[in-house]
């Protein structure tokens, strides 16, 4: 690894802990100013008892100090214990629901990016045919629908219509529709970059040379045009798989599957401050993780990229 790109690594880490630093900030002062308090919805709360809970979870301290203590919980992942959950740690709930959401979003980020380099490639290599446009029409359409129109239609066809897949999440094969789901979308994208970025790099000097030289067509799509041509699809893998982790919030609430983001938007509902922000900062930690691992990757495919 050369100066220049390790000095591009420290800068960007710095940065991304500048960010989340924002995050937390920010999240901790909205959770703060939002009217009500996370007690209103107990039953027959006393003053005396509204100030024991509060004396319990710290929020009785002054402002400042409240932030200044939950900046040093975050800064090691510990954002205390819920609110609604009692007798759970948030650091716990989030685990739990990252085991379930990761697996999720891994699964179709796979099937997304090895449908939509596949299809992406020979819709380039058969340009403007039937084949091409057919795919071009599909693509089209998964991007332009949202993910819960997509889930809704999914779940009334193969689960109340023709009963082939489980409905609910949890269940044994549940996962299958929530990954077809969270994939089309993605993959759709993908197919799109990888024909457009195909289509360029096949019109380029070298693959003219190659060709004049008689290396087999093959060997040119997968030595060299392929290669050269994944440059934007890895752009956005990274922020891609943050997404998908992160923006399963309405696929798991359809097809109720117990991960983080049906956790955050109970969190939400039940105003449950501390799952909510910490939530918060490790959705936010994964998208600037993911984003700087795509950029380093950038240098990796192509050594020619100059990382400033």
């Amino acid at each position: 690894m050369d100066s220049k790109t390790l000095w591009y690594i420290v800068k960007r880490v710095f940065l991304a802990l500048v960010t989340l630093w924002a995050v937390i900030t920010i999240t901790f002062f909205v959770m703060k100013a939002v009217p009500g308090d996370p007690f209103a919805s107990e039953k027959a709360v006393s003053p005396a008892a509204k100030a024991a809970l509060e004396a319990k979870y710290g929020l009785d301290k002054p402002l400042f100090e409240q932030y200044v203590n939950y900046l040093k919980g975050a800064a090691t992942f510990d954002f205390g214990p819920s609110l609604k959950q009692r007798g759970r740690q948030v650091t716990d709930i989030i685990v739990d629901g990252m085991k379930t959401s990761a697996k999720l979003g891994v699964i179709a980020l796979i099937l997304a990016t090895s449908l939509g380099i596949l299809f992406g490639a020979v819709a380039a290599l058969r340009r403007n045919s039937f084949v091409d446009k057919l795919i071009m029409v599909m693509t089209t359409a998964f991007v332009s629908m949202p993910s819960f129109i997509m889930g809704s239609l999914l779940l009334i066809l193969f689960s109340i219509q023709l009963k082939l897949l489980p409905a609910n999440g949890a269940a044994e094969g549940g996962l299958i529709l929530p990954v077809i789901t969270l994939s089309l979308y993605p993959m759709s994208y993908i197919t799109r970059l990888t024909r457009s970025s195909m289509l360029d790099v096949l019109g380029q000097d070298y693959i003219r040379t190659a060709k004049a030289k008689g290396v087999s067509q093959i060997n040119i799509l997968l030595h060299h045009a392929l290669k050269n041509s994944l440059i934007p699809v890895v752009t956005y893998l990274g922020p891609e798989l943050a997404y998908i982790v992160t923006g399963s919030l309405v696929v798991e609430q359809i097809f109720a599957v117990p991960g983080i983001g049906r956790a955050f938007v109970n969190s939400i509902t039940g105003r449950d401050y501390t799952l909510i922000m910490g939530t918060t900062v490790v959705l936010a930690s994964l998208i600037v993780i993911m984003n700087l691992v795509s950029d380093v990757l950038y240098k990796v495919l192509d050594p020619r990229i100059n990382l400033e």
